[in-house]
């Protein structure tokens, strides 16, 4: 279908990915958390464009470039790295008051627009994974036309995973808040999640 070998396969390969979690995932689910669906869809926005630009440079040969300039590469990673261990830092040392009077602190969904894509842009693998995975499913005659449905298929099935964990992510938010302390639980999990991550791309960079 869409000249795209193994359909099913491929779409059963996407939603794997995407129930793996990740950094974005993590974005998505604090600022759900913090202030509400808006700044969630805030963050489900940048975490798209951020895989989305990966997936252009992907297809325009990016990951050649990278890998004919590693040591471009390595910083890349180690960026990467140590951007998501900040975030995590800031998660874990930030003031977050549990009692459920305290009232979050007001932020636009642009804020959390632009952390959730500068999480996402800071994973230079992600180029790599989108590189080793769209031939998978491309015959040697398949159009550029094909790469760009591809592209397309990942895009809106990631649109439709990350509404569903913006839309759970804020009801439990809301059952929560009458809990004294579970907002600060909530945001330190965030944040040693992060600096896992990040420090997992660091162990994996050398």
């Amino acid at each position: 279908m869409f000249d795209i070998e193994n359909y099913s396969g491929f779409i059963t390969a996407i939603l794997v990915f995407q129930f793996i979690p990740g950094p974005g995932t993590v974005a998505i689910l604090n600022a759900t958390a913090r202030n509400g669906t808006g700044a969630g869809f805030g963050a489900v926005c940048g975490t798209l464009i951020g895989d989305f630009i990966f997936m252009v440079a992907a297809v325009a040969g990016l990951a050649a470039i990278m890998n004919s300039n590693p040591i471009f590469f390595k910083a890349l990673q180690w960026f990467g790295a140590a951007y998501l261990c900040w975030i995590g830092l800031k998660l874990l040392f930030s003031r977050v008051e549990g009692d459920s009077s305290c009232v979050e602190p007001v932020k636009s969904g642009w804020i959390y627009f632009r952390q959730a894509c500068a999480v996402s842009l800071t994973n230079p693998k992600v180029v790599l994974f989108f590189v080793a995975f769209f031939p998978l499913f491309l015959s040697p005659d398949s159009s550029v036309i094909t790469l760009v449905i591809m592209m397309a298929h990942v895009t809106v099935i990631s649109f439709i995973y990350q509404v569903g964990l913006v839309v759970t992510g804020n009801a439990i938010a809301s059952r929560l808040k009458s809990i004294p302390s579970a907002r600060k639980i909530a945001s330190n999990l965030a944040g040693i999640a992060l600096i896992a991550f990040g420090i997992k791309l660091a162990v994996n960079n050398r």
